[in-house]
């Protein structure tokens, strides 16, 4: 049970972490979040985004920034 509690509050922490960095990625220059691959759709009384291109680059970067931590704890 110890082990799940630690990898649930790594977890947490984690969460807090991306939802500071979404927050004040807003503010910073290099545009994330208005990719060339996210979808943007504006009608007359509707907005549809979806940040495909986004979603996919935090993807890959989460992934190897995890694949490193597994491999630097063996």
């Amino acid at each position: 049970m110890e082990t799940i509690g630690k990898s649930l509050v790594f977890l947490g922490l984690v969460l807090v972490v991306m939802g500071f960095l979404f927050i004040f990625l807003e503010k910073l220059p290099f545009g994330l979040g208005k990719l060339p691959g996210d979808i943007l759709i504006k009608k007359d009384n509707f907005t549809f985004y979806f940040p495909l291109a986004t979603s996919l680059l935090l993807s890959v970067i989460l992934s190897l920034i995890l694949m490193l931590l597994s491999k630097l704890s063996k």
